[in-house]
């Protein structure tokens, strides 16, 4: 079956997809993409799309602006309907901060270059190995990625991800990875964009071959599948907002086709910190696991209890044992109990120290 998937030089590249792929993939966007059953994007609207030439053109007689990047790329009229397709999406999945948002370009990836083409070929030889892998389905989606920048996307064009998330504000919070959002869930990416000085964020929407997805758990230090039977990560089965491709996939397994650049009010989204890890209880574990008895079922504490023995019998090292219960409790929990325990702690010292003045005073 043959895939139309990048222009090139005003031409549309023909690749070979012998594909049976996932028919999970992205709801609404494979319906106005023209995704076909079998999981890959034919975008047969590419085929009389109108695209600049990087140096001008005319659409509904608005004069086309020349091209944000150097090379590789081909601009997007306004009115092309894929264009307008992901701009319509990334605003509505955006929520409320869409409607402050401003997409000022939307870009192609234009595959010019000999090693652009033979990373395109490589995707194409892992999509099918993924799909013979898992009977079938490959998984395929579209995700985005935020950038640090124009210069960012250019290397990542001209050179494929040449790190795991280091642009992102992550901090290697799932492990060691590459971090993207699914395509209905941009927010992420779009907060962990910087924003250069005309006043731009830049978002790449890509192509992933997820494969079979695993459950990773903040504070994750793992950089590759737990298991033979798993692809891919996430940080929630049903409903993930974060994909974690492993750094040893990132140039395989992700295929960047058009980069959207954007302005959004500063103050309508803020960048979150990751949340941080903590490196020791801070608290004595009997006293973290009796309040943790107050949020976790049974089984979990009687988990925690277990791991808390190993570790007094020699069994297991404190570093394991911090990590296994971040693994049980997970961080958000953690770090909740940790800080409203110090705030009692400075509290009651708080309160004795005002005591003691007291009392000499009184003397």
């Amino acid at each position: 079956m043959e895939q139309a998937i990048f222009p090139h030089d005003g031409s549309v590249q023909k690749l070979k997809f012998d594909d049976t792929a996932s028919e999970q993939d992205s709801g609404d966007w494979s319906n106005d993409m023209n995704i076909k059953k079998s999981g890959v994007w034919e975008p047969a609207s590419i085929e009389d799309s109108t695209v600049s030439d990087c140096e001008s053109g005319v659409s509904g007689g608005t004069c086309v602006q020349r091209s944000l990047f150097d090379g590789g790329f081909v601009r997007l009229v306004e009115g092309d309907r894929v264009h307008d397709l992901i701009q319509r999406r990334f605003i509505l999945s955006l929520g409320l901060p869409g409607a402050q948002t401003q997409v000022v370009a939307i870009h192609r990836n234009a595959c010019s270059s000999v090693m652009s083409q033979a990373r395109v070929q490589s995707f194409r030889l892992y999509l099918q190995a993924m799909q013979k892998r898992r009977s079938g389905n490959a998984n395929l989606k579209y995700a985005w990625y935020g950038t640090s920048g124009k210069q960012e996307v250019g290397e990542i064009i001209s050179h494929g991800f040449g790190h795991c998330g280091k642009s992102q504000n992550n901090n290697k919070l799932y492990g060691c990875g590459l971090y993207l959002s699914p395509d209905d869930s941009p927010l992420d990416s779009v907060k962990s964009c910087a924003v250069d000085k005309d006043g731009l964020r830049h978002l790449l929407l890509c192509r992933v071959i997820l494969g079979r997805t695993e459950l990773v758990h903040p504070g994750s230090e793992q950089c590759h599948p737990s298991a033979e039977e798993y692809d891919s990560g996430v940080d929630n089965l049903s409903a993930p907002t974060k994909y974690v491709i492993w750094c040893s996939r990132m140039n395989t397994h992700v295929l960047p086709e058009y980069v959207i650049s954007f302005r959004i009010p500063q103050g309508s989204v803020k960048t979150e910190e990751p949340a941080r890890r903590p490196s020791s209880p801070w608290m004595p574990f009997p006293t973290l696991i009796s309040v943790l008895s107050k949020f976790l079922p049974p089984a979990d504490i009687a988990l925690i209890s277990k791991h808390h023995k190993d570790h007094r019998a020699n069994k297991i090292s404190r570093h394991d044992l911090i990590q296994k219960v971040r693994q049980v409790a997970g961080d958000k929990l953690l770090i909740g109990v940790i800080k409203s325990f110090r705030e009692k702690v400075h509290r009651k010292r708080g309160r004795a120290c005002r005591s003691k003045g007291g009392q000499r005073m009184g003397q």
